[in-house]
């Protein structure tokens, strides 16, 4: 019975159509001959049997744009390595401490360039080398931004710190202190007593028109821009008081809110007297009683000077000028002095009372009252203390035994004529003269 040949093939041999099995077995035996003969060492079987060719770059690769443009790569990748590093070292150059030892002042000339700064801060050892101080403010882009002027460069400032200043400008700045109180005349000596203003004064301000305060500037500013300042905030500060004054103020605009204000900063330096100070003047005015203030006196007769130079006598009382208010109703016609912001404030904002006459009390202030009888209490306490002062003051005598015969000083006296209307007399003058007690202000 004949096999069937799809019968052997499923019985799991390998069977390949068209080939002997006697011929597939031979070919398998002679393989595994070949692999027993061709094996090698270790080393041997490690070493390649060929070396490969390099390859060849392309076309494209070899074209000169492409190594021209490889080369351009690298040399910028080079130049931002290198651009980094610079940076990073020259931050460290700009904050690193600068080799001043102590703080220094340095003027800056009009119209010099950068190299010229540079050599004149390296002189002055502000920087160290003038190279890096120049390479710093072109990095920064700061060339041609440097400004002149007067600087002070403090202690150790890094290179970062001297080009901002110069570049931002921040000169030194001086201060003058104008006090209150000074007239016109006055605060003009102080302007061209200094020696860091510049320039001359054309005409003296009018009264009353410049503002007491501390100013700052820069050397070579001239005495008409301070002068100018002054008057500007002078205006900006009246204006203010006045706009924010009691409602009731017997004044008629700015102006004599100046005017009053001067005659309280002449009176007092106290700062808690001011406002009562000012009460006791526009109760007067408002009740038409002369105001009777002795620094009207004695700026009608010196001016812009200041100072009298001598006690008030009693023709300087009676004597008429434009100013006295011994003589004349109201106020001055104009400021006898600059007053300051707190004398200005106490004009536009008098205390609520009902005071009209005022005397020094021994201390530095002032005794108020309403009525005459009690300014002339007042007035007698005062010619007490001064008469207590007197002998306190007087020497010793040189023996225990000795005998001062010397008559004592004769006491100021404090005759007060009784006037036709209620109003204030005049101050206290030299020894032995009538001295009424009807003034608001302090004996002299």
């Amino acid at each position: 019975m004949t096999a069937d040949p799809r019968k052997a093939s499923s019985s799991g041999a390998d069977f390949t159509p068209g080939v002997d099995a006697h011929t597939a077995a031979g070919s398998q035996a002679s393989s595994a001959a070949e692999k027993r003969l061709s094996l090698r060492s270790p080393r041997a079987a490690l070493e390649p049997e060929r070396v490969p060719e390099p390859s060849r770059p392309s076309r494209r690769a070899r074209h000169p744009l492409v190594v021209a443009g490889s080369a351009v790569f690298t040399l910028i990748l080079l130049a931002a390595i290198a651009a980094g590093f610079a940076v990073a070292m020259g931050k460290q150059r700009l904050d690193a401490p600068g080799p001043l030892a102590q703080s220094e002042i340095v003027n800056i000339p009009r119209n010099v360039g950068p190299r010229d700064i540079a050599e004149l801060l390296q002189r002055e050892h502000v920087i160290d080398q003038k190279w890096v101080f120049l390479g710093g403010i072109l990095v920064m882009k700061d060339w041609g931004k440097l400004k002149s002027g007067e600087y002070e460069f403090r202690k150790q400032a890094s290179l970062r710190d001297v080009i901002d200043t110069l570049v931002e400008g921040k000169v030194l700045q001086h201060h003058l202190t104008i006090p209150e109180g000074l007239t016109s005349e006055q605060v003009l000596q102080r302007l061209m007593d200094n020696d860091v203003l510049s320039g001359n004064i054309k005409d003296i301000p009018r009264e009353g028109s410049l503002l007491p305060d501390t100013y700052s500037f820069p050397r070579a500013s001239t005495r008409e821009q301070l002068i100018q300042h002054m008057q500007q905030e002078q205006r900006r500060v009246v204006q203010e008081f006045w706009n924010r004054r009691a409602p009731d103020l017997p004044l008629q605009g700015p102006g004599q809110l100046v005017v009053l204000a001067s005659l309280i900063e002449k009176e007092t330096g106290k700062p808690d007297e001011r406002t009562r100070i000012a009460a006791v003047f526009v109760n007067r005015l408002k009740l038409k009683m002369r105001l009777q203030s002795d620094p009207t006196i004695i700026y009608g007769l010196v001016g812009g000077k200041g100072s009298l130079g001598r006690p008030i006598s009693r023709s300087d009382i009676t004597q008429p000028t434009p100013y006295n208010t011994y003589t004349i109703d109201g106020l001055p016609p104009g400021p006898i002095a600059n007053p300051g912001r707190a004398s200005l404030e106490a004009a536009a904002n008098p205390a609520r009372t009902k005071d009209l006459y005022f005397v020094a009390d021994g201390t530095g202030g002032h005794a108020f009252s309403e009525t005459l009888d009690q300014h002339q209490k007042n007035v007698a306490r005062l010619r007490a203390i001064e008469q207590g002062d007197a002998a306190s003051a007087a020497p010793e005598p040189a023996s225990t035994t000795a005998v001062d015969t010397a008559a004592p000083p004769k006491p100021r006296t404090t005759r007060a004529p009784p006037p036709p209307k209620p109003k204030p007399a005049a101050p206290q003058v030299q020894s032995g003269t009538a001295v009424p007690p009807g003034s608001p202000v302090r004996p002299q």
